[in-house]
Parts: C-alpha cells; structure tokens; sequence
C-alpha cells in the first residue's frame, strides 16, 4: 500500500496504526457509550422468560405492521418453548415474508479476493497466524477472470465481494476491483453476461476510503459483528489487533451511511455467544441506525460456526442446534420484518430448503477459495487450504434454482431498484408498504426470464418457465387492484422483447 499523499510504500504495522479514527467512533457515543448494553440485554432476556401464550399472540399480530420490535417483545419471543406456540411464529414469519417479499428468493455469490489478514479471530481459517492457509490477493486480472466465470459460464448477475483486512486489500484496491467487475460484458446464448450489482464485504474502513467505494458504485455494504457479546468478543479477537476494537467494528455502518452508503447489511456469526443474545444484539443495532439515520439495515446474515483448516473449535461452548437456528431465523423475520434475509451455502441443502420461506436471499455455485471459480469451476471438492470455510452446500446455480421453482418460488436476478434510485429510505418506505414488492415481482419475472434464456438447463427452463406463467396469471388477476393496466401491457411487451433477444429490462 502506498501513502495517498506521499505515494511512499506504507509498512504493515504503520498501516495498522493508522487506521482507526478514534473520532469516527466517538461521535457517534451517547454519553461515552454504545447502544450495546450487555447487562440490560442478558436481564431483558431473563425478564422474558414465562411470557404468556396471549402475549406472544400479540407480538406475532404487531409484527405485521412491519415495523421494528421493540427490546422486551424481542426477549418474549426468543425464549419460547411451546411447540405449538413456535409454530405459530413460523407460520407467521413465512406469511410476512410473503406479504413483504412475496414468493421471490434473490441468488448471488461470493467472490473472494484475498487471503491476506492482519487478524487473529479464533475461530477463522484465514487468521494471520495460521500457517496452513496459502497466503493470495489477486490481481485485478485475476478478479476480472473470476467474475467473467460467474457472469458469462453460471449466469450471477450479483456478487458479494469478500476482502481481508490487509493493506494489500484497502479501499483503493477494493474500489478499483468493484470497477472492473462492472466493466464486464461477455457475450452468452442469449445475450449478455454481465454483473449489475457489486455488494460488498469488508473490513471496517475510515469514512474517506468509505467514499471511494460510493463513488465506485458499491451495492451493500456487510460488516458483521461477529458477536454483539463484549466478553465474547474479546475472547475471540485479541486485543491489539485491529478487529480486537469492538467499537471500530460496532460503527462500521453508521460511518458508511455518512459517506454516502444507503444500503447496509448487519450479521452475526451464531454460535459465538448465546443466540438469543445475538437476536437482541442485531435489533439494537437496526434500532440505533433507524434512529440516526432513519432506516435500518438492508439485510440481515445469519452464518453459522463452520469448520475450518487447522482451526480448533472445542472452546466453543454456543453451538446452535438445527432447530435453534431455524427459529432464531423465524425471530429475525419477525423482530426487523423489512429486511431482506440471507442465508447461505454454509448450511446443508436439507437445512437451506426447511428455511427458505422466511428468507429473501441465498448463494448459489458457491467457492470460497481464492481464485476457485476458474481454477476450479469444473469441480466440486474443497481445498481447505484456499479457503475460510467449508461449505455445506456446493451445487451449481441451476441445480438450486431448480429446486427452489419446485417449491412455488420465482428466482430474482433484479437490479432495478438500485439505478432507478430505489435505495436507502425510499425503499425501506416502499417494502413497508408493499409497494416494493410489486416493482420487484414484475422485474423478477423480466429477470427470471432472461436468466432461463441464455444459461437454464432445458429441465431447469422447462420448470422455470411453468413458475413464470403461474407469474403472470396471477399478476393479470390483480390488475388494476395492485398494477395498472399500463403496467400489464409493459410486462407482457418487456417479456416478449426478451424472448426476442433484448435484455436487462425493468420497471
């Protein structure tokens, strides 16, 4: 990395040093404190112990209005037991999802760009002292092929973008990666493969390096806390390092939204710490963006512990169990019931297909090794040694979008909102009023489309083209009750066109 002012190479160590703005945490304090309050948390969660049948009722019946929950509500409907009574909560997280999603699941993947950390998370393979991980950034070249793969040979049209904290991987390196991403268009059967959306996950960055990727055109931008727990996250991230900084990381997001960034994404990594406790940690952080910024996250992650190369998990002492984590799933829906929803290829297909109706968003073709997609792409298995993680689910694009349309679900390749201006508050308004949710399907069946033309297998099209027709039946019954009739004959024009040969769409 080279000094932005000087252009005078900068050593490791003084890039550490002077990363951390003390300032851009201290604004945003109240009163020298965050809005982490792990006391309060742990004793709002006992509080909610007991919670009668009736009240739970009303905490499902409130999350309809699609609106933020509140603390105490939250620490009611974690600590429900009742079988029947958890039921009810699926029942309606699947039903809000509906009504704010409708039956549209977003697919992505991830591109992973650097191995290179400054870090020693305990429970992460590409921790800098891990000698077994071997050590790569890739070249722009290199990022440019791995994007070609993904756009023109499986048919993303976004991808999250993953970097390790290093400063061979900063916010110019990012930027610069993000606009090459963009740049491509590559001829396919049909048409075009190009990526539309870049998302973004990163480290925390200074507000100056945040407004480089605003300028470059940067999607979401993902920071995830790991763990809201201060003690558990101490354990975990050493201090003196600069993840070790739990308010750098805590701010990340509030920085972003000033420069500039109107769509952010919070997660945790659920096994960390209690999960309940993650559950409350993730509103409160919704919370305190809604009040600053008025909106709350864009999405939410919910990756689990996964095992990684020479990396030693028997201190874990929060494993979260399948149902656990199907439930805490269906708490998130309800507690931030705007936000979309990701779940992701850390989980096995059976656990990914039981919880893919409270969810919007999932990976698909998935490598997470450095440089996997081309040198890899033909194959299946995993090189532990590339890699943060193993996955748990490695089947292609096709395979799973076949699965999910024999489910009753259209997959959205959508971009639209995003370069029509559709972002930040506008579109926290418009998916609380549903009125999000009807751009969203007629572009789901546009993008859908496009998608079955130029990569779907023929059983793939076949299945993909019957949800599509089932699409636009149901769309012409609800003319003119949520689309006009100008509408109508828009989609059908726009269909035909991209039947015809034209692409990318939209409303």
């Amino acid at each position: 990395m080279k000094d932005a002012t000087t252009g005078t190479k900068v050593s490791v160590a003084e890039w550490k040093r002077n990363l951390i703005r003390q300032d851009e945490i201290d604004r945003y304090l109240v009163d020298g404190k965050d809005f982490i309050d792990d006391t309060a948390i742990e004793s709002e969660i006992e509080r909610g112990k007991g919670a009668s049948p009736e009240r739970i009722r009303a905490i499902i019946k409130k999350a309809y209005e699609i609106k933020l929950m509140d603390a105490s509500d939250v620490a009611a409907l974690v600590n429900v037991t009742d079988p029947a009574l958890k039921e009810e909560v699926f029942k309606a997280a699947r039903e809000i999802k509906t009504k704010v999603y409708d039956n549209r699941v977003v697919t992505f993947a991830p591109l992973y760009c650097g191995s290179k950390c400054v870090n020693s998370c305990k429970y992460c393979g590409f921790r800098c002292e891990n000698g077994s991980i071997e050590r790569r950034v890739l070249s722009m070249d290199e990022i440019e092929a791995e994007a070609r793969v993904l756009a023109s040979k499986i048919g993303h049209k976004r991808l999250v973008v993953v970097y390790g904290e290093h400063p061979d991987t900063d916010a110019d390196y990012i930027a610069e990666s993000m606009r090459r991403i963009y740049a491509i268009k590559e001829k396919v059967r049909g048409g075009v493969g190009e990526i539309r959306r870049v998302n973004v996950n990163a480290a925390p960055l200074p507000v100056e390096g945040l407004k480089k990727l605003h300028e470059a055109g940067i999607g979401t931008y993902q920071v995830f806390q790991e763990t809201y727990n201060k003690k558990a996250y101490a354990e975990v991230h050493p201090e003196g390092t600069l993840k070790g900084n739990y308010h750098w990381r805590l701010y990340a997001l509030h920085r972003a939204m000033d420069a500039g960034i109107d769509d952010v994404a919070v997660g945790a990594l659920f096994g960390l710490a209690d999960w309940k406790f993650e559950v409350m940690g993730l509103v409160a952080h919704a919370r305190d963006l809604e009040r600053r910024f008025g909106l709350g996250p864009h999405t939410v992650s919910v990756p689990r512990l996964e095992p990684a190369a020479d990396t030693d998990f028997s201190w874990v002492k929060n494993w979260v169990s399948d149902d656990d984590f199907r439930y805490l799933i269906a708490c998130i829906r309800l507690a931030i019931p705007y936000a979309g929803l990701i779940v992701t290829n850390r989980e096995k297909p059976e656990m990914l297909r039981s919880v893919i109706k409270m969810c919007t968003q999932r990976d698909a073709d998935t490598r997470v090794g450095i440089g996997a997609y081309t040198e890899a792409f033909s194959a299946h298995d995993q090189r532990e040694n590339t890699q943060q993680f193993i996955l748990g689910d490695t089947r292609s694009l096709d395979e799973i979008i076949r699965e999910l349309a024999s489910m009753g679900h259209i997959v959205s390749f959508c971009t639209a909102g995003y370069r029509c201006g559709r972002t930040g508050k506008k579109i926290m308004d418009a998916l609380g009023s549903g009125r999000e949710g009807c751009f969203c399907k007629l572009n789901a069946v546009l993008t859908f489309q496009e998608w079955l033309e130029d990569f779907a297998s023929p059983e793939t099209k076949k299945i993909g083209d019957e949800i599509i027709d089932k699409e636009m039946k149901e769309i012409r019954a609800r003319v003119p009750a949520d689309f006009s009739e100008p509408m109508w004959e828009h989609l059908v024009k726009a269909r035909e066109k991209i039947l015809a040969g034209e692409r990318d769409l939209y409303f």
